[in-house]
Parts: structure tokens; C-alpha cells; sequence
């Protein structure tokens, strides 16, 4: 190797010629495409000064009320308050977002300067609160003001977005953003991407990944974290870049009990069944004993229970109508009728079916200590079980035969010609 700093410089003049024409090309393609930018962004302000400068005073942008019905938002708020039952801070909170959104279409409209909101959330609340369908309900608000291109939403959770081994997690991590693309990716669950007892666990890179798109993507992609509180903010606590490019945080408390019979019976009119007499008592009753009890899940609890009646249902009235007794005709008031003993036992059927205990009054006497008493000891020492082994006898050995040393002793010398014969010493 040569360390003349001649040597690889000698090119032909043509091909030289050609190098320095490629790199002044694309210089000047460099060159050209920031004055056109520079040049786009000056006509856009004139036209906003000239646009404020030539509309009268007296021009109005146009109400709210016929920017939201333009748009559609009314439509969907309206069947947001139909498809949920209670909820009222939830409500509140996603009008306040349409309503920020309307206000800046008003600005666009008038050639006021507008910019895209941060539109990343965190849904907090117990399961079965209504977290994906309002997170369906924005993206189509979200679709109809503008703000995203189809408004859909993708259901991700760890499995969805952390591989297995290394180099797992990112493709796994880009295909979901990429079938989230132009609408929303709702991560349920989203503490459990990051372990803080592994520092080597995968769920770090999906959430560097998950960072990245946030910052870079907000006016293509929107993401929604959902899962419990108390988890989410521990999660926030470790991400900080995290709490920081979510701008709207929606907690959904837990329903009610006049709510949750509400929603039973929004269920039971759309499955097409009637709440015989009493039954709507029994539903309430079944209710308030299961948020009682483990696993309730409000919503969700409350379609387990409507599928319980119905089965419960088709149980009764094929018993009743194969008595030898019943003509076995069926009418279609039976069938759209929900009867209160269709409903099962609070607790048949489910896990870790234990009551909770409430908890004692303020000032109230503490609970009795238990009353402790040993039990007598029940030891019986075992009978011995020795039995004596069978002697095992053996007779003596026979007695050597009796050698005289005195006589000679013959033997075999392999080595001597004549192999094999016999000689005497």
C-alpha cells in the first residue's frame, strides 16, 4: 500500500468532467427546492394578509351550530350520549376536543393562523368503561373535521407490538403503526410494555419506536393509552417523554348502579327481549351484589349477565314445553320475555367467587380476636412389627485333599521340546 497521496488520482478528464456536473446538479436542485419553499411560504402570508385585509368587518365566519352539523361532529356527539350510558365527565371532556376543533376550522376559514393540536390521549379508567368505543367515536370526529385521513381504530397490546428475540420488536412495532396510519392506535394496556425489573426487556425499543411516531407523525397518526390509573401513572413516572406529548387525559370513572341496570336494558332492546315483572328488580340485585365481588368489569359484567338470562331463559322454556303436560307451543311473547329466574346465582360460575368484606364504621370497636384452642394431640405409638429372620444355614465346606510334601511334584514346561509332556522334579 502506498502512501503517495498521488496515487488513485490519476481519472480520465471525461469521467472528472462528469463528477463535478452531478455533484453541481444536485447543489443546485438543493438550492432551488429551499427558495421554492421559502418562496411558497411568502405567497401563503400574503394571501392571509390580503385575506384579512379585503374581508369586511362585518363577515362572520358562520356559527357553531352549523360548523358542527357541516362537519357531522353533532351527528356523532349525538350518538356518543345515545351508545353510552352515564359517563357525563367522559362527554365533557371529548366536546371540549370537538369543540377546540370547530374553532379552529372557524380560524381557517378566516385566514387566521391555525396549527394541529396535540391530539395523543390516555384513557384511565377499570375495564369495561366504554374506553374503546370512544375512542372509536373520536377517530370519527377526528375523520370528519380533518384531522385524520379514515378516522379507524387499531386494538394493540404487548403481544401485538414486543417481539420474542432481538430484532423482533421493531417490524412488529412498524406494522402496527403502519395499519394505524391515518387513524388511531389504541394500546390497551400500555404499562406492560415497559419491565422495570429487566432492563434488557424488549418493550423499551417499541416504546422508543412508539416516541418517535408521536412527535413526528401527529398529524397522520393519533395514540390512545388506556389501561388502569394507578398503573398509568406509575408508566408516566418512568417515561417522561410519555406524559409529555399526551396533551388530553381522560379518566372513566365507574358506572353506577341505576347506570348499570340502564345499560342492561339498552342491551336487552337491542337483542330484541322485554324485562318481564320483577325482572328488572332481579337484574339490579344481581348487579349490586357482583360489584361486590371479583373480576367485575362493569359493562362487560353487565352483557355476561343479559347472555346468563337469555340462556336461562331458553333453559325454561324448553323444560316447560317438554312437560308431558304442556302442548309444546312456544308464543312469541315467551320468546322476547326475560323472567327474573332466569337469572343464575351471583356467584355460580365464577373464579374466585369470595366476597369482599366491607370494611368496619370509623370509630366502631375493633373485630374479636379469634379464639385460639389446640387440639389434643391424638398420638397412639405404632405396634413394633419385628419379625426374626430365618437363619440361613450353610454345611461346611469339603476338606482340602491331603498333599505329602515329600513327594515330587509334576508340572508342565510349555517352553522344553515336546509340548505337553509331563515331567518330574
Amino acid at each position: 500500500m502506498s502512501l503517495d497521496p498521488a496515487v488513485g488520482n490519476f481519472r480520465r478528464l471525461s469521467d472528472a468532467l462528469k463528477s463535478a456536473d452531478i455533484e453541481r446538479r444536485l447543489e443546485e436542485d438543493a438550492i432551488r427546492m429551499r427558495e421554492e419553499a421559502a418562496q411558497r411560504a411568502r405567497e401563503e402570508r400574503a394571501r392571509k394578509i390580503a385575506l384579512l385585509r379585503d374581508i369586511p368587518d362585518e363577515t362572520r365566519a358562520g356559527t357553531v351550530d352549523e360548523f358542527m352539523f357541516k362537519e357531522g361532529v353533532k351527528e356523532i356527539l349525538e350518538k356518543l350520549d345515545y351508545d353510552l350510558i352515564g359517563l357525563a365527565p367522559v362527554k365533557a371532556r371529548v366536546r371540549e376536543i370537538a369543540s377546540l376543533l370547530v374553532v379552529d376550522k372557524m380560524r381557517l376559514k378566516l385566514g387566521l393562523e391555525t396549527s394541529v393540536p396535540s391530539l395523543h390521549m390516555g384513557f384511565t379508567g377499570a375495564p369495561g368503561t366504554g374506553k374503546t368505543t370512544v375512542a372509536l367515536r373520536m377517530g370519527q370526529i377526528l375523520q370528519r373535521m380533518g384531522y385524520c385521513r379514515t378516522g379507524h381504530v387499531v386494538v394493540a397490546t404487548r403481544d401485538d407490538l414486543v417481539g420474542q428475540y432481538v430484532g423482533h420488536t421493531a417490524p412488529k412495532t412498524k406494522e402496527m403503526v403502519k395499519k394505524a396510519m391515518g387513524g388511531i392506535l389504541l394500546v390497551d394496556e400500555a404499562y406492560y410494555l415497559y419491565n422495570a425489573a429487566n432492563d434488557r426487556d424488549y418493550g423499551q425499543e417499541s416504546i422508543e419506536i412508539l416516541l418517535n411516531v408521536m412527535e413526528n407523525n401527529k398529524e397522520d397518526l393519533i395514540v390512545v393509552l388506556a389501561g388502569y390509573k394507578d398503573k398509568m401513572d406509575k408508566f408516566y413516572s418512568f417515561i417522561p417523554g410519555m406524559a409529555s406529548r399526551i396533551g388530553n387525559h381522560i379518566e372513566f370513572p365507574d358506572y353506577q348502579d341505576d347506570e348499570l341496570v340502564q345499560i342492561g336494558k339498552v342491551m336487552t332492546r337491542e337483542l330484541e327481549y322485554d324485562l318481564g315483572p320483577g325482572t328488572e328488580q332481579a337484574l339490579r340485585a344481581y348487579l349490586s351484589k357482583r360489584k361486590n365481588m371479583p373480576f367485575f368489569a362493569n359493562a362487560r359484567t353487565v352483557r355476561n349477565a343479559i347472555d346468563l338470562a337469555r340462556m336461562g331463559s331458553a333453559i325454561r322454556i324448553f323444560n316447560e314445553k317438554m312437560a308431558p303436560s304442556s302442548n309444546g307451543i312456544v308464543t312469541e311473547m315467551e320468546l322476547m320475555t326475560l323472567m327474573p329466574a332466569d337469572f343464575p346465582p351471583v356467584d355460580d360460575g365464577l373464579i374466585g367467587n369470595k366476597k369482599q368484606e366491607p370494611a368496619p364504621a370509623y370509630g366502631a370497636a375493633p373485630p374479636a380476636a379469634p379464639t385460639y384452642a389446640p387440639a389434643a394431640p391424638t398420638y397412639a405409638p405404632a405396634a413394633p412389627t419385628y419379625a426374626p429372620a430365618a437363619p440361613t444355614y450353610a454345611p461346611p465346606a469339603a476338606p482340602k485333599p491331603y498333599v505329602d510334601p515329600n513327594q515330587p511334584r509334576r508340572y508342565v514346561d510349555p517352553n522344553q521340546p515336546g509340548y505337553g509332556t509331563r515331567y518330574t522334579r
